[in-house]
């Protein structure tokens, strides 16, 4: 090897989906990755992004694909796109981050040698959700093509929870090439806890705008709260999704802006915002890998209220960081937020104990760790 080239970092790359994705949730890995050593490539659809991904010395490969369900067709040149890219690059390690960047990602090294490859399964998706004949087809599909492309050789994949874990054990990946990691962290520096606001108890949810995330539940909550005389405020924090398939029409979204006590916020890009507006963090969703809003909202010391299902129960510990509740149970939901509601105490015994979960548990410098390892771990092959 000429000496120059010994001397040259090796290049790490991120496939992403969106840029904004990337800025939002793994800006600080990539930042610890480029102090490491490494050259930082992103590869992601990209929108309003591009200057702040190149700020921190990133480069910026932009990708013509959509994340909704497309035909054969434009698989396939997603596929080859991403494949030039990465004979472009030459990068040491590619990191897919969530499942459908995964899944292209494990298509397009297919035949590249040398690439070590690390996925990030935050979730199983919409798919892992949705009943019937057709959900089941879907389910048996993604997990023939998990089996796959995820036991190829140099490559980990990461999951969030536990039963993820499980499920893609079960869909024949290895284990030993499987690892469990608390999702991306949390800035336990940036994110501090703050006092309670003035004014009524205010629940604040954080997030895109999807059946899937349990809206429509946490409306009706909401609705019986004030059937029984209770002046709880209610906080929007989010946009709907058109790619995804439970995106919520934004027709439905105004009318519920349009009752008493719900405000709409939009997109905020400062989440602190939010739970300094709030009391209480609340989360009904079917099913999560780690979400992010939990662990936001558990850094600024709120307690939470999230449904009894996979990855919002790694975070919300009934009974001593916040409440779980049923699935799809909105008068549960009702009941778990009358009950914070109405103790100051209970409030702040869970915000406290959220915080110092966050820190010693969640935080961005303990998984950054965890994920550098597994760079490290990958180089030496």
């Amino acid at each position: 090897m000429p000496p120059n080239q010994a001397k040259m970092p090796p290049k790490l790359a991120y496939l992403v989906t969106e840029d904004w994705y990337f800025l939002s949730h793994r800006l600080p890995m990539a930042r610890a990755a480029q102090a490491a050593g490494f050259e930082v490539h992103v590869l992601t659809r990209i929108g309003e992004g591009r200057a702040r991904i190149e700020a921190d010395g990133f480069v910026a490969h932009g990708l013509d694909w959509v994340r909704k369900e497309t035909g054969a067709g434009q698989l396939i040149q997603t596929v080859r796109q991403l494949r030039g890219f990465l004979q472009e690059i030459q990068p040491q390690v590619l990191h897919n981050i969530a499942l459908k960047p995964a899944l292209i990602g494990g298509l397009a090294v297919r035949g590249l040698r040398g690439l070590a490859v690390i996925n990030n399964i935050n979730g199983l998706g919409s798919a892992y959700l949705s009943g019937g004949a057709a959900g089941w087809l879907k389910r048996q599909a993604l997990g023939r093509g998990l089996g796959l492309l995820l036991n190829r050789p140099r490559t980990l994949s990461v999951v969030q929870n536990p039963e993820d874990f499980t499920a893609l054990a079960a869909f024949g990946v290895a284990q030993h090439r499987l690892r469990l990691i608390a999702g991306s962290g949390v800035d336990t520096d940036r994110l501090r806890p703050g006092p309670e606001p003035q004014g009524p108890v205010t629940v604040a949810y954080v997030g895109r705008l999807l059946a899937d995330k349990g809206l429509r539940s946490l409306i009706a909550a909401h609705r019986l709260l004030r059937a029984r005389g209770l002046a709880i405020e209610l906080l929007l924090a989010g946009t709907p999704d058109p790619e995804n398939p439970t995106s919520i029409p934004i027709a439905e979204i105004e009318g519920w802006a349009g009752e008493p006590g719900i405000t709409w916020l939009g997109h905020v890009t400062d989440t602190a915002s939010v739970w300094a507006r709030s009391h209480i963090a609340v989360l009904p969703s079917r099913r999560e890998g780690l979400p992010l809003s939990l662990l936001e909202a558990s850094a600024c010391g709120r307690p939470m209220i999230a449904t009894d299902v996979p990855g919002c129960r790694e975070i919300v510990v009934h009974g001593e960081t916040g409440l779980l509740v049923p699935l799809d149970e909105p008068a549960f939901l009702a009941d778990a937020i009358e009950q914070l509601a109405g103790d100051v105490a209970l409030r702040q015994r869970f915000g406290t104990a959220a915080r110092m979960r966050a820190e010693t548990v969640f935080s961005t410098k303990i998984v950054q760790a965890q994920i550098a390892a597994l760079y490290l771990e990958l180089l030496r092959g």
